[in-house]
């Protein structure tokens, strides 16, 4: 572990992306205490310009709406639908990339003719389609982001059991009699963890751009305050009030480099080539 941070420790851009995204989860956190008002709410005159009123520092929507606040509240439901739909898509993706690649054949087949099949539509388009069909929630956004994130891991995962079944541990267990199931989870998944974890800190980043675009299409849950949304919103306001695209675009810009910068320390310190030229 120690050697681990070590590694992670030694690339600066992991280390830049974990102080922005720490501070983007602290705001989620505590954006209810930081603004008691809901960021639905109209708390003053309409198009405030930013530090023009210490009360709203970064000003006003078009409706007398706090940015600050939607800034706030639109960080907890980015991370939220990130990190929810990315689980989900993670454990789904792990199941049929496990099951393909223990047991081949005629499973693998089939189970890859079903992963290819998503992965032949665009994501985008997809996740509009089913987000449609369900009515825009929190839910189905979710949903429908998990549905169409899932194939790569899957692909990922058949990839790391085709090469790990094959080796000695894995053989001597079968020898000795263990179940499939346990084999799968106790010999091979655990020795397959370091690309997963990779895979799916990138894909949170995915997943909020995905949100933010769903949102900004009009397709977001009405009832929460998302930057997708804030910027869709915004868009008529472009000349008269360009920051009101801005500042959530930048909020997007920064969470999404940040999860990708940690991504690429992960990937250093996970990966076997760099560990052993560094012991």
């Amino acid at each position: 572990m120690k050697k681990f941070m070590h590694r992670f420790a030694a690339n600066k851009g992991a280390l830049l992306g974990l102080v922005i995204l720490c501070l983007v989860i602290l705001t989620a956190l505590l954006c209810s205490v930081w603004y008691e008002e809901s960021p639905w709410s109209m708390v003053a005159e309409p198009l405030l310009k930013p530090l023009s009123n210490a009360d709203y520092p970064l000003g006003t929507d078009m409706l007398g709406r706090d940015l600050g606040a939607g800034l706030a509240y639109g960080a907890r439901v980015s991370l939220l639908v990130g990190v929810v739909s990315t689980l989900v898509a993670v454990v789904f993706g792990i199941l049929i990339g496990a099951l393909a690649g223990f047991y081949g054949g005629r499973t693998d087949d089939l189970l890859m003719r079903f992963t290819e099949f998503f992965q032949t539509i665009p994501q985008l388009a997809m996740a509009v389609v089913l987000v449609a069909i369900f009515t825009p929630s929190i839910y189905s956004i979710v949903g429908a982001i998990a549905i169409v994130s899932w194939p790569p891991v899957a692909r990922l995962v058949r990839s790391e059991f085709l090469s790990l079944k094959q080796r000695e541990f894995v053989q001597a267990a079968i020898v000795i009699g263990q179940k499939p199931a346990r084999i799968i989870f106790t010999q091979i998944l655990p020795n397959a963890m370091s690309p997963i974890i990779v895979t799916a800190s990138l894909m949170i980043a995915t997943a909020i751009l995905t949100e933010s675009s769903l949102s900004f299409l009009g397709l977001g849950d009405r009832n929460l305050m998302s930057w997708g949304f804030m910027i869709g919103a915004a868009r008529t306001m472009l000349r008269e009030a360009p920051l009101m695209s801005v500042l959530p675009g930048i909020a997007i810009l920064l969470t999404v480099l940040a999860i990708n910068l940690i991504g690429e320390g992960l990937n250093d310190a996970m990966n076997p080539q760099l560990r052993k030229r560094g012991e």
